[in-house]
């Protein structure tokens, strides 16, 4: 779910506590001869633009060229919906599709349609590679990719004004160095760092990134506890947090959406952040800068890249349908006005391109050049999360004041692969 417990957001909680149906016009009101189902999530953040305006467009957009189709849109929020598919797959009643934040227990559980048993060729070779490539099981496409983000770097310009500094930072010391002068000068979080259990595995994986690693090696395995992971906590905790560059409040206990409330506040120098921050930003008047994120010795070249998925359940049997339905939900125009809507970037080529070509699109196109390239959660492991659980829950403790990064990703990564094993 773009990692809104995770990052991309997590506002849709407040939003609906019940279930909102949607059920197309269809051509002249009468009932179509084939009923499809969509469990959706949604990614607004108050009822005016609540995801459950953009499903009802596109259904009844559909609806009106395909009378004999009807569309049902389940919108839950994203404290919901994850769940409410896994019990409705658990009693047998699986709904035909399915717009939530992972899909490899499905997959490997044989209940979904890969996507080239859905799709065309022309839908399926549009989306982003490297989103294909993050949606595949071995060499099969499960996970179609619906929404995507990246991290970038934000920086408060008027803050840095104040305290002397005059570019953002390229490198890990660079960083520190603009910290200090943050610091000097009273900003209550001159690097906010949040470790707590809503988003730790997203910023714990930015920044071994930049470090050099990451979760997993070239052969795919967890490589969480490796010298060089080791060494980019070691750093963190020697360098920002020991300092006391962070801010006053503890990693571990410190979350996303704190972190992202107290930039909209002029409370933080800098923090990685996703593309919700600049409309936040801008709606507190907040003069914001945005670099990719810093690297040991210079900019880092990868980055992290989040997407959540379209899955097609096999047990109503009704594929061809639902391959006719996805790949007008596809269409370039759907996809980049829900991009637009909700501040997330296109999973499709096409629509990348367009968007390049507008002037008002240029914001999210800062996002976009660090897509293509960007590192995925391994979400085609059935292990990852409960891997994921285990990062968020512990991950802080190695920048605690006796906290040890060797040992505590020793453990994590030991729990990975004992998890690893048992998947396969």
């Amino acid at each position: 779910m773009l990692d809104r417990k995770r990052t991309l957001i997590a506002a849709g909680a407040v939003l609906m506590m019940s279930t909102t149906v949607l059920t197309g016009c269809g051509g002249g009101g009468e009932p179509g001869n084939t009923t499809l189902t969509l469990i959706a999530a949604d990614y607004g953040n108050s009822v005016q633009n609540s995801t459950t305006t953009y499903w009802d467009e596109v259904v009844a957009d559909y609806e009106m060229d395909h009378p004999d189709t009807e569309i049902e849109v389940t919108v839950l929020p994203w404290t919901e919906v994850d769940a409410e598919v896994k019990k409705r797959v658990a009693e047998g009643k699986a709904p035909d599709m399915a717009q939530i934040g992972a899909y490899s227990d499905y997959a490997a559980d044989g209940k979904l349609y890969d996507a080239d048993e859905l799709l065309s060729l022309s839908v399926r070779g549009d989306f982003l590679p490297t989103l294909s490539a993050a949606g595949r099981i071995v060499r099969t496409q499960y996970g179609m990719p619906f929404a995507s983000s990246t991290r970038l770097l934000f920086y408060n310009k008027e803050l840095f004004a104040e305290a002397g500094i005059t570019s953002p930072p390229r490198t890990w010391e660079e960083l520190k160095d603009a910290a200090v002068l943050l610091k000097g000068k009273g900003v209550r979080y001159p690097y906010a760092l949040p470790l707590g259990p809503e988003e730790a595995q997203g910023e714990t994986l930015m920044w071994l990134l930049s470090g050099g690693d990451g979760y997993t090696g070239d052969t795919g395995d967890y490589v969480l506890d490796s010298a060089t992971n080791v060494r980019t906590l070691t750093w963190l905790k020697d360098e920002l947090v020991g300092p006391g560059l962070v801010g006053p409040t503890a990693p571990a206990e410190f979350d996303r959406a704190e972190a992202f409330e107290a930039f909209t506040r002029g409370e933080v120098g800098m923090l990685n952040g996703h593309p919700t921050l600049m409309r936040m930003s801008k709606g507190s008047n907040v003069d914001y800068g945005m670099v990719p994120m810093p690297g040991r010795t210079g900019r880092s070249t990868t980055g992290l890249g989040v997407s959540d998925w379209m899955l097609a359940f096999k047990q109503n049997g009704q594929g061809e349908e639902i391959g006719k339905f996805l790949d007008f939900v596809y269409a370039k125009e759907n996809v980049l006005d829900f991009s637009r809507r909700y501040d997330l970037l296109p999973v499709t080529n096409s629509a990348i391109n367009d968007m390049a070509e507008s002037k008002g699109d240029a914001d999210l196109l800062n996002f976009v050049d660090g897509l293509r390239d960007a590192q995925l959660y391994p979400v085609g492991k059935t292990s990852w999360p409960q891997v994921s659980a285990d990062i968020k829950k512990n991950v802080g403790a190695a920048l605690a004041p006796d906290g040890d990064p060797a040992q505590v990703l020793g453990g994590i990564q030991q729990r990975a692969v004992k998890a690893e094993r048992a998947e396969k």
